[in-house]
């Protein structure tokens, strides 16, 4: 048992405490409080002055799957000798032993939503996570999360090297709709044939692991960057009535009033770096601000290790200086994620019955000066400064 005591508390469900204390009892957020009493048996952090957070999660990187400082030995997430491997798992490739991990903690980052990569058009099954462990198994939230699909220049630039399909826009939008209507006809076969094992279809890998997105219980992760590939991803998730959310949507901007009308959540990011392919070339940290004030729910992303993944409340803070609003920008990092992610029963917020992810902060996290001091995840210090 831990009482977290006298911190500012960002609870993120509407509600500043400016000097409050946490209760956490088996792993949960048991009370939040002005006036709490710390039972006898409880550990007392006093964090006078101090800033508390729920614990920040990055709705879109791959933490795990490109180690640090390895090269092609740790490189895991991009399978590049088929287009179309739904199949394929992130929580086989992640590798919790990555240094990465522990600069998590160290940025205060105790969720993540992480797995392939962009080289083909569907790339494989996303996990949220949480960012502290030795076996992947005991760190998994939810799996799958959501499946992997890409849309650009990506897969055009991997499959033109190999000079097979897709080498274009329409090849890629082709072999997507290919693949849902596989799935969708395999997901009638079973069911006709119900219990006649003679009837069923022979037995599909691929079409198996789609079966999720077909049913709507996962949405399809869709990399689109340019305005056109964004209108396409969501063209093609009509057509078929599967769920989808934008990932990157970095000229989400110029079409913001679509996005809203479509009622589609957008992760935005990275948008720290340089442009380094045509298809960024209207790269802007002014993008989630004008996503969130059309109305679109926004989350904010690293893309990890395009941008160090304990770098996430940096994005967000450039965020604000770019015009985000900075309640919103703080969001964009915990329940509009956990939300987006459909986690946030367990993590996001500062609420009783939630798992214990908090982080002390020493000053509010957007100031450049501002270290993580605790970071707690199911009610254990992870990580002290």
């Amino acid at each position: 048992m831990i009482l977290i005591k006298n911190g500012k508390v960002f609870t993120m469900e509407g509600k500043i405490y400016e000097r409050a204390s946490i209760l956490i009892e088996d792993g949960k957020i048991k009370e939040i409080g002005e006036n709490l009493v710390a039972p006898l048996d409880a550990e007392i952090i006093d964090v006078e002055g101090k800033i508390i957070m729920p614990g920040f999660i990055d709705a879109h990187c791959h933490l795990g799957m490109w180690e640090d400082a390895i090269g092609f030995e740790g490189a895991d997430g991009n399978e590049m000798t088929d287009p179309v491997t739904p199949h394929l798992r992130a929580i086989d490739g992640i590798n919790p032993m990555d240094r990465t991990f522990k600069e998590a903690l160290e940025g205060g980052v105790t969720c993540v939503a992480t797995g392939p990569g962009s080289a083909n058009v569907i790339g494989g099954q996303f996990a949220a996570i949480k960012t502290y462990g030795d076996r992947i198994d005991n760190m998994i939230l939810k799996e799958p999360l959501a499946m992997k699909c890409a849309f650009g220049e990506n897969p055009k630039r991997v499959y033109m090297e190999k000079k097979r399909s897709p080498m274009t826009r329409m090849a890629t939008a082709a072999i997507l709709r290919e693949n849902l209507m596989k799935a969708k006809e395999y997901a009638m076969k079973v069911k006709e044939a119900k219990e006649d094992s003679t009837k069923k279809p022979a037995f599909d890998i691929k079409m198996e692991s789609m079966q999720k997105v077909i049913n709507k219980e996962i949405p399809i992760k869709a990399h689109a960057h340019r305005a056109d590939d964004i209108l396409t991803a969501i063209r093609i998730a009509k057509e078929f009535d599967v769920r989808i959310t934008l990932e990157h949507c970095t000229e989400g901007h110029l079409i913001a009033h679509h996005i809203r009308d479509e009622k589609i959540a957008a992760i935005v990011g990275p948008s720290f770096g340089y442009r380094s392919k045509f298809e960024l070339k209207n790269l802007t940290f002014d993008t989630p601000g004008i996503l969130s004030k059309a109305g679109v729910k926004v989350a904010i992303m690293t893309d990890h290790p395009v941008i160090p993944i304990q770098h996430l409340n940096l994005c967000a803070s450039l965020a604000v200086k770019a015009g985000m609003d900075e309640e919103e920008a703080l969001k964009a990092i915990t329940i509009n994620a956990a939300e987006i992610m459909e986690i946030q029963d367990r993590v996001g917020s500062i609420k009783e019955g939630k798992d214990a992810d908090i982080v002390i902060w020493s000053a509010h996290p957007f100031d450049i000066k501002a270290e993580a001091l605790y970071t707690i995840i199911n009610g254990e210090v992870v990580y002290k400064k």
